[in-house]
């Protein structure tokens, strides 16, 4: 998701292979997203130009990002919620309708009790309230809303470019 701005329910795309030294710089650019081109060639034994490339084609296809995580409970955004949601009709209308939303900040179409997953991160209660109250319930489709209110985060963690498959 190079563009940083894929937020709609996107076509299906054929998965793009990883080779080892993709899933290196990955997991590289993971540990420090500032790693110079001339640092990473030197870890992955390519040229630096080599290097760029590769990580402009990462960047291209959408296979990674390189971004700023925060850490929403050290900064003014300290309620944190999972919404599940029922739909009635195309839960990919809902979906993109949610991914509009500014507080919303993951949207998952799943199978099983509900149809999508929604990841809000609010500054409080009361903000938390007023989207779901204001913007998530009214969407057309929408029946049903389920709230999970995270008590604490135990792990969240990004790094997954070092598996092997």
């Amino acid at each position: 998701m190079g563009d940083g701005n894929r937020t709609k329910v996107e076509e299906q795309r054929t998965p793009k292979a990883l080779d080892g030294t993709d899933r290196t710089l990955i997991a590289l650019l993971q540990s420090d997203g500032r790693a110079s081109f001339t640092a990473l060639a030197k870890a992955v034994g390519l040229s630096e130009g080599a290097v760029r490339q590769r990580v402009q084609r990462l960047l291209r296809d959408d296979m990674m990002q390189i971004v700023a995580v925060t850490a929403p409970g050290n900064v003014d955004l300290t309620r944190q919620a999972m919404i599940g949601i029922t739909v009635s009709g195309d839960p990919r209308e809902v979906a993109n309708r949610l991914s509009d939303l500014a507080d919303v900040h993951q949207v998952v179409l799943c199978a099983g009790r509900f149809d999508l997953l929604a990841s809000l991160i609010c500054r409080d209660d009361e903000h938390l309230l007023a989207v779901l109250g204001d913007q998530v319930r009214p969407i057309p489709g929408v029946t049903s809303t389920e709230l999970f209110v995270y008590l604490k985060l135990a792990k969240q963690n990004y790094a997954w470019g070092n598996l092997t498959s």
